[in-house]
């Protein structure tokens, strides 16, 4: 055993034991003849690229990042995360006035998941959703990222700049409830569900929702060992209906 998988092996069984209250070293022991469902080692690694844009949302941005990149610890599989910015690497001030740095380009074509954070909705003239709709090219983006492998994500508000981009029209979603009503209008079909996987788009609704979409991914892509994992070590159980085709 490598050192790499003798240190997920500890997370998991570390987390398993706090969730459950069976001591580590019992949590970690395997059922004699069974193999984990926790992914493959010999497969691609899972590539998650998390939008950043000016006046996001902090919460947005941070539970789906953290969420997917701690999900290495519970998985064979190589979990690669990183923000990307529609204008290249350079820093990003959010709603709350918290900068970021962005080290990455956007290149949705090497990623396996793209996630839209949310933010700034009701205020129309600050930066956030309503200004990158106005200023049209992160819309047109989200657009031409389509293709074969790609799923597109959204969360909270951040689902209208799919709305904006044509691809929630005549597909099952869901958003922040204030941005419902303008939803629908653009030809969405609304589910009353936390989140709603219609295969390679998956919408989440609420501010707090970026862990259950998060959670709900990493379960389809990952395997239900490795969501379990994360509930353990985050102290945190997915709530609300996962609404699916």
């Amino acid at each position: 055993m490598n050192r790499r998988t003798l240190l997920r092996t500890a997370a998991t069984a570390g987390a398993a034991g706090l969730a459950s209250g069976v001591p580590a070293a019992t949590a970690a022991t395997p059922a004699s003849g069974t193999a984990s469902s926790s992914g493959s080692g010999d497969r691609d690694p899972l590539r998650a690229h998390v939008v950043l844009f000016r006046g996001v949302e902090e919460l947005d941005l941070a539970a789906p990042y953290e969420v997917l990149a701690a999900s290495g610890h519970f998985t064979e599989r190589d979990v690669e995360v990183r923000y990307v910015s529609l204008d290249g690497p350079g820093t990003v001030t959010a709603t709350f006035g918290t900068r970021l740095r962005v080290d990455h380009r956007w290149a949705p074509e090497e990623a396996d998941l793209l996630v839209v954070p949310g933010g700034g909705y009701a205020r129309r003239e600050d930066p956030g959703v309503w200004a990158e709709i106005r200023r049209g090219a992160l819309p047109r983006a989200l657009a031409a990222a389509r293709r074969p492998g790609l799923t597109i994500a959204g969360l909270c508000t951040g689902v209208m700049l799919l709305s904006a981009a044509g691809l929630t029209r005549g597909r099952p979603c869901t958003t922040h409830h204030r941005a419902q009503a303008d939803l629908v209008e653009q030809g969405g079909v609304l589910k009353q569900a936390r989140v709603v996987d219609d295969g390679d788009l998956v919408t989440a609704g609420g501010v707090t929702s970026g862990l259950d979409l998060a959670l709900w991914l990493v379960r389809r892509e990952l395997g239900v060992d490795a969501a379990l994992g994360l509930e353990g070590m985050l102290e945190y159980e997915a709530r609300g209906t996962v609404w699916t085709a």
